[in-house]
């Protein structure tokens, strides 16, 4: 049968986890099939397991899928509608419903593969995944019991928190587009466009992560924004801070040849004097120059002003007499990304990735409800302030 490349990356992967995100009619449900079906006689006489969001897709999708390729192969196979699952000369293929996990139970398989894995809500794959996970526990010879994903991409949900957010050396994402498929007519994807918004056709044709709410505010791309950049001793640091009580966050850069790097975070800090001692103790040797929330000029703490207290510690601080439109800081920032003047350190600001990522509009203004605004101000002061400002450094 033939498969394009991206099902071939998929279905050769060896990786603990790998996951499949992609358009729709980029072919994922078709490699997971075919995954399951290798794997089945891979592990001859071990269980496998394949899971969709309910029972009726089970029925309308998966059911007629291996059986296509059962057909086609001349596999001999039983179906068992009532206890889900096929029965081939390798043995069982077993089939459970994601919104019914209080069902995943009673069985272990050496296999498993989780079909649309972001239609359900997060907090309830997470809950399914933990009875998957448990089920897949089949001693095996020479290699880890896998479970591999694939999906069409539902915002920042679980395949997003899985495989981006919470990546390691045991997982591997695979993406795909719609067009990748030669075999999908050019009106099927204009009749897509005709439909949806432009973020949904990002995720629906080209198999992106993106916000569904209301359009991303930071145009950050981490494949061509990042940086593997840290900070040294010898390093002048640019620290953007913005103050709320009990929440303070800053985000470190150094800047180089024109083009500044995020390269640390403090997140969720209790209090100016706190935040001072942290950078402190991490940076002890360090110039800094700290780019606050020029709030930060009228908020008094024990006596003095946040400003001042930063100014005691030793910092440079440069603060301009008020902060910039909220619009002029965020076209600043996506300015520099744009220019490509501006990088983030995806391993070490964790935080301030996925604020950028995942920050929406509400009502017109950055949707300070998410919990995401405060380290982004962070990260826009120092941006705005070095357009403006326009200094040259000199210690």
């Amino acid at each position: 049968m033939q498969i394009l490349q991206h099902q071939a990356d998929f279905i050769l992967s060896q990786s603990t986890h790998t996951g499949l995100v992609g358009g729709f009619r980029s072919g994922k449900t078709h490699s997971g099939v075919i995954k399951t079906i290798l794997k089945k006689f891979e592990y001859s006489g071990k269980d496998v397991a394949y899971y969709l969001p309910t029972y009726q897709l089970i029925k309308d999708v998966a059911f007629p899928k291996f059986i296509e390729i059962f057909d086609y192969h001349n596999i001999n196979y039983e179906l068992n509608k009532t206890d889900k699952d096929i029965i081939t000369p390798a043995g069982r293929i077993i089939f459970r419903s994601l919104d019914n996990h209080e069902l995943i139970i009673g069985y272990e398989v050496a296999y498993s593969l989780v079909d649309e894995a972001d239609v359900l809500p997060k907090s309830k794959m997470k809950e399914a995944m933990v009875k998957i996970l448990s089920r897949n526990s089949v001693k095996l010879q020479g290699c880890n019991n896998a479970t591999d994903f694939v999906s069409t991409p539902e915002g920042f949900s679980f395949m997003y928190d899985f495989f981006v957010k919470n990546a390691n050396n045991n997982k591997k994402l695979i993406r795909a587009r719609t067009s990748s498929n030669p075999f999908i007519s050019e009106n099927y994807i204009n009749s897509l466009k005709s439909e949806y918004s432009q973020e949904q056709l990002m995720a629906y044709l080209n198999g992106e992560f993106v916000n569904f709410n209301s359009g991303n505010v930071y145009k950050f791309n981490r494949e061509t924004d990042s940086t593997n950049r840290e900070a040294n001793e010898k390093d002048i640091l640019h620290i953007g801070m913005d103050f709320n009580i009990t929440n303070m966050n800053a985000v470190v850069h150094i800047k180089e040849n024109g083009k500044s790097y995020a390269v640390d975070e403090f997140v969720e800090v209790y209090d100016t004097t706190t935040m001072i001692e942290k950078i402190r103790e991490h940076y002890p040797k360090n110039y800094i120059y700290i780019y606050p929330d020029a709030s930060g000029q009228n908020r008094s703490t024990s006596g003095k002003t946040d400003v001042q207290l930063l100014q005691a510690a030793g910092f440079k601080v440069k603060v301009l007499p008020k902060n910039p439109f909220v619009r002029d800081r965020v076209n600043e920032l996506n300015k520099q990304f744009r220019d490509k003047t501006y990088f983030v350190n995806i391993k070490t600001c964790k935080n301030y990735v996925e604020a950028l990522e995942q920050i929406g509009y509400k009502g017109g203004e950055p949707d300070k409800t998410s919990g995401y605004d405060h380290i982004t101000e962070a990260g826009g002061y120092y941006a705005w302030q070095q357009r403006v400002l326009n200094f040259s450094i000199r210690v």
